[in-house]
């Protein structure tokens, strides 16, 4: 093996990208700890890998994400420092949110700073990350009483470079509602070499050109520029989709729901509301359902959770009709602010909680018609891709790395602007059901991305991509 791939956290969006380059870059190595106690990980970690990481006098290159004080481990290994040395913002600390100036600790910042210097090459996943980073050095060292160092930017910048972060974006037709399937046909007509998201000439294709023969023939709504499907083409779509989160016994309440035009309540299950997609599909006609809206996020105080909490309570206050999908993954302190927002918004709450199962996860994506991003912090948002690509209508912040990655229409300047497109929306669900994104996902595909990775990975130090 001459890849020595080594994350010190490894979860979230760092656990996906080491799991992608150790599946599909050949020669790699993969040396890890949990994502737990991140602060104990960018202080120890180091420690732990130089004892850890056996000698081979076959690594040619070291890549690491920048949780890692690299700068340590070279000086506790130096047969590690021969390698090609690559580091990997997925984040940088400093311009990291905290929730209280006197939390921040200097030596995280700090420590990213060390371990450029000891980089060949510094790839950050945006151009945002990237120079808030380096145009924050010099104000960030100023914390230091006296004697500080200088041009440090001027030394770390030509070693810097931009490569999204690459994601690999599964098959989801068999999840897709029949309105989507044009969003799904745009979003994949990217060309490729057999990626699994790739599928052009796939069946639910050939089901969508039959559908929107007929739906053609069918009643429709002038106002709405949306009809209503006919029958046998509900049992097509029904036959197409997979019910991974649904048993037999969950299935048949929705069918008798369906008899009862009544939705089947939502079942506490421990910490987590079961989701029956079933509910989202029986019943009136899908178009006629409530605005359903997704936060995909980490349940941590960046992502600013109360401003969409507060934003959702007013459209409830309002008597406005929407359902609602909380996801992410939770740590050690979750916000006091979930177990409260649950509770008052519980009768529309469709699905509260992590989904471990990939298939669980982009199947409710699929059903949802907005996913909503509240971030104070935010370097790349795999989870908002994820969910434009199973056809949600992204609102975002308009700062951070947003205006990067997504056109001046998905994004909002405050929360009162959030609220009324929200308002709009759920007096209007129609508008985002037709609506097909107006941005580009192919630039973030492993398909595109993959050439540069397997081009960083290589023998020679400083390569540009």
């Amino acid at each position: 093996m001459s890849i020595l791939l080594i994350e010190a956290f490894y979860g979230g969006s760092h656990k996906q990208l080491a799991d992608l380059l150790q599946e599909e870059i050949g020669e790699c190595v993969l040396y890890t700890l949990p994502a737990k106690k991140w602060h104990w990980r960018a202080r120890t970690a180091a420690l732990y890998f130089m004892q850890t990481v056996p000698a081979n006098a076959n690594y040619r290159i070291l890549f690491a994400s920048s949780v890692l004080n690299l700068t340590e481990l070279i000086a506790l290994r130096p047969d590690l420092g021969k390698l090609k040395k690559v580091l990997y913002f997925h984040e940088n600390q400093l311009a990291y949110p905290v929730q209280k100036c006197q939390e921040r600790d200097f030596q995280y910042g700090y420590n990213q700073i060390l371990s450029c210097l000891v980089a060949d090459i510094v790839v950050f996943n945006s151009a945002f990350n990237m120079e808030s980073f380096l145009t924050s050095i010099g104000k960030f060292l100023k914390l230091i009483p006296d004697h500080r160092p200088k041009d440090l930017e001027k030394i770390i910048r030509p070693k810097c470079q931009v490569l999204y972060f690459p994601v690999r974006f599964p098959d989801v037709s068999r999840f897709m509602p029949e309105h989507k399937l044009a969003h799904l046909e745009k979003i994949t007509g990217v060309k490729g070499n057999g990626d699994t998201y790739l599928f052009r000439g796939l069946p639910f294709q050939q089901k969508y050109r039959a559908t929107g023969s007929l739906m053609k023939n069918s009643s429709s709504s002038p106002e709405s520029g949306l009809c209503e499907a006919q029958s046998g083409l509900r049992t097509t779509q029904q036959e197409r989709l997979q019910y991974p989160l649904t048993s037999l016994e969950k299935l048949n309440k929705s069918e008798a729901s369906e008899s009862t035009n009544q939705e089947v309540p939502c079942q506490e299950d421990k910490q987590h509301v079961t989701f029956n997609p079933c509910n989202l599909l029986s019943g009136t006609d899908y178009q006629q359902r409530p605005l359903h809206i997704v936060w995909p996020h980490r349940w941590e105080h960046d992502k600013d959770p109360e401003s969409f909490f507060k934003v959702l309570l007013k459209l409830k206050e309002m008597d406005l009709p929407f359902h609602v999908s909380v996801l992410g993954e939770t740590f050690t302190d979750e916000p006091d602010i979930f177990s409260k927002a649950k509770k008052a918004l519980e009768s529309s709450v469709l699905h509260w909680g992590y989904l471990p199962s990939k298939d669980d996860y982009f199947q409710t994506l699929c059903m949802a018609d907005v996913v909503i991003s509240t971030a104070k912090h935010e370097f790349f948002g795999v989870a908002m891709i994820e969910a434009v690509y199973c056809g949600c209508y992204p609102l975002c912040p308009n700062a951070l790395v947003y205006p990067e990655i997504f056109p001046a229409e998905y994004l909002y300047s405050t929360p009162e602007q959030l609220f009324k497109r929200l308002q709009n929306f759920c007096k209007r669900p129609d508008i985002v059901r037709k609506h097909l994104y107006k941005g580009e996902m192919d630039q973030f595909s492993w398909a595109a991305l993959r050439g540069k990775f397997r081009s960083l990975l290589t023998t020679e130090p400083r390569e540009d991509l």
